[in-house]
């Protein structure tokens, strides 16, 4: 569905725990998010642009990476003016891909067969606790994809899975800086190669970026940001290893969840 094929937005509820002006409603037969240009707050480290732009960037980007890491996402108009429209995707409730796991006091942690490691914690009630992520290609994926986009907050609420298996990332309005600012909770593969297919995805953005996709990218995010783009596709081109976490700021966004 492009934005030249809507019908009538109508609301149905609003996320109350985001915080930024997030509502679902339906939109003809489908139920979308809609997010308004005019419910964004402004981010001191993030001036340019808006949280939505960023947003349908992001989801341009993956569609060229590959994996069908984003919703289909477009820019859309609604009943609080123009924002963001994104394809409703229903997680399964017994199914996740990121969690908490109770750590064994003894060796300091406790992770599933299965699963990779991140860090180590206390929980609300004090008790050692492990954050732990699963170990697939899908979400393998979508790491290698912030990276490329600089996502700056990949909490486990940002990963959805899907009953099928199938594991979206959402929420990506803090994409694109310049600066570096991967802030995710998908740490687990550190010091691992990227696998062909993955480098084989960074490299079609990469090349995308010499012709379409810098042209509909151009009115989402700014010619820096484009460029940093291209940047971080051939610093991982050259050397294609999960990275560890670098520089002054915390490597995993508060809250995780």
């Amino acid at each position: 569905m492009s934005d030249h094929e809507l019908g009538d937005l109508e609301l149905t509820g609003r996320l109350l725990t985001a915080s930024n002006a997030t509502f679902i409603g339906h939109l003809d037969d489908a139920t979308v998010v809609y997010k308004p240009v005019a419910g964004e707050r402004p981010l001191w480290d993030f001036p340019d642009g808006t949280l939505a732009g960023r947003e349908i960037a992001s989801f341009l980007v993956s569609q060229v990476f590959g994996g069908d890491i984003v919703p289909r996402t477009w820019w859309g108009e609604g009943p609080h003016g123009p924002g963001m429209l994104q394809q409703w995707c229903e997680p399964d409730p017994d199914d996740e891909a990121v969690t908490l796991v109770p750590a064994d006091p003894r060796v300091g942690r406790s992770v599933p067969d299965g699963w990779c490691h991140v860090l180590d914690g206390v929980d609300a009630d004090d008790q050692l606790v492990s954050l732990v992520h699963e170990d697939s290609l899908a979400l393998r994926r979508m790491a290698v994809f912030d990276l490329i986009t600089n996502n700056a907050d990949r909490k486990g609420g940002h990963v959805l899975a899907m009953s099928d298996g199938h594991r979206y990332g959402v929420d990506h309005g803090l994409t694109f800086h310049v600066e570096h600012k991967v802030r995710t909770v998908l740490w687990g593969w550190i010091d691992q190669p990227l696998t062909d297919d993955e480098v084989a995805g960074v490299a079609q953005v990469r090349t995308a970026l010499d012709g379409d996709l810098s042209t509909s990218l151009s009115d989402l995010i700014s010619p820096d940001e484009i460029g940093a783009l291209r940047t971080r596709c051939e610093e991982l081109l050259a050397n294609p290893v999960f990275p560890a976490p670098r520089g002054p700021m915390p490597a995993v966004p508060w809250p995780p969840f």
